[in-house]
């Protein structure tokens, strides 16, 4: 498996959509912050010391037999733009794709398992399944942190837990999220009310990109807020119990869209269907909202003949880093939009040509 691979692939395992209560949880996602021992955290680290860390976990994936067939990447080989695909596919973070010097990513073929090195921990072992699947997600993690710590001495006090460069992850170094969609919510005008119950509860709220990323297309990222204090479990059920929730609340306003005002949805649902199927020019955030409204129109059996893993591959190749990494070179903006709506017009209809067949 090589990067090209992977940047070639634009389907990923979390975009499929057998997985549990993927109408309105797109993906599951567990990172795990360690760092070594006797190493100062990346931020305050030399050149020397972070390249050591490199070294040392480099070397680990390379003597541990579980862990073969993860792919390491040195991101001071990879240029600035196939660093933001990586970002633009979830795999790394916008804070790792800008520091290139001595960091790595490690990856599975699937996509399933990432690893950021020198970040603002040593290690981020991040764990990406599809749907509502918080505890498989959280299995893999432990299970790929286990084979790291075979190898690695990590920081860790017997009465606070693993030591972070982020004080709000010092104990269990979890962080576990749901990235939901919510777009009847938004329509009726709920979210901001639900969202702020969430946040009340110990649940932060994010945008598509994790911390300090905006909430384009109507998905939001629901994670823990702190771990300090708290079994693995129960941040996972804590999380798993108020998403639940709020896909119950979004799921109840679809219904009552259908309900109440089903030929305005329908309009909407297939405006939104026509301008993709036709449009010549398309910014990304004009069409992540298109997507998301097509999205509910799909799951609302609205437009029968939507693909559900086409519309998650899409939220991913319109972003502006991916149009031109596949396009084989730098684009003007009105050439990326213009590559864009070209992308988005030839993946409906092959996706809709696998529906037929």
């Amino acid at each position: 498996m090589q990067l090209k691979d992977i940047m070639n692939k634009t389907y990923s395992a979390w975009m499929d959509t057998s997985a549990p209560c993927t109408d309105v949880a797109l993906s599951s996602r567990v990172r795990l912050a360690r760092n070594l021992g006797n190493n100062p955290f990346p931020n305050h680290a030399s050149p020397a010391v972070l390249a050591g860390v490199a070294n040392q976990v480099e070397n680990a994936v390379r003597q541990t037999p579980e862990l073969s067939g993860l792919k390491v990447i040195h991101l001071s080989e990879v240029s600035a733009q196939d660093r933001q695909v990586l970002v633009e596919k979830h795999l790394i973070s916008p804070q790792h794709a800008k520091n290139a010097e001595n960091r790595l990513v490690i990856l599975a073929a699937d996509e399933s398992v990432s690893v950021m090195v020198n970040e603002e921990d040593h290690i981020r072992i991040q764990t990406l399944l599809p749907g509502f699947q918080l505890n498989d997600a959280y299995k893999l993690a432990d299970k790929t942190d286990d084979y790291f710590e075979s190898r690695l001495d990590f920081a860790f006090d017997e009465n606070i837990g693993y030591i972070t460069a982020c004080p709000t992850n010092v104990g269990t170094g979890l962080r576990v999220s749901i990235m939901v969609h919510l777009p009847a919510l938004v329509i009726t005008g709920q979210v901001k009310a639900v969202l702020s119950a969430v946040s009340k509860l110990g649940i932060a709220v994010r945008g598509i990109y994790g911390e300090g990323s905006e909430a384009l297309g109507n998905m939001f990222q629901l994670s823990n807020q702190i771990t300090l204090g708290h079994s693995e479990q129960e941040l996972i059920e804590n999380l798993a119990s108020v998403t639940m929730q709020v896909i119950e609340q979004e799921r109840s306003s679809r219904g009552k869209l259908i309900a109440e005002m089903r030929e305005q949805l329908e309009d909407r649902v297939q405006r939104a269907y026509g301008l993709l199927n036709h449009a010549r020019l398309v910014t990304s955030q004009e069409a992540l909202k298109l997507i998301s409204d097509v999205k509910l129109g799909a799951e609302l059996k609205l437009i029968p003949e939507v693909n559900g893993k086409t519309i998650n591959e899409l939220m991913v190749i319109i972003q502006p880093a991916y149009v031109q990494y596949l396009a084989g070179r730098a684009l003007s903006p009105t050439e990326r939009d213009a590559g864009r709506a070209r992308l988005i017009r030839e993946k409906i209809r092959t996706g809709r040509e696998g529906n037929e067949k």
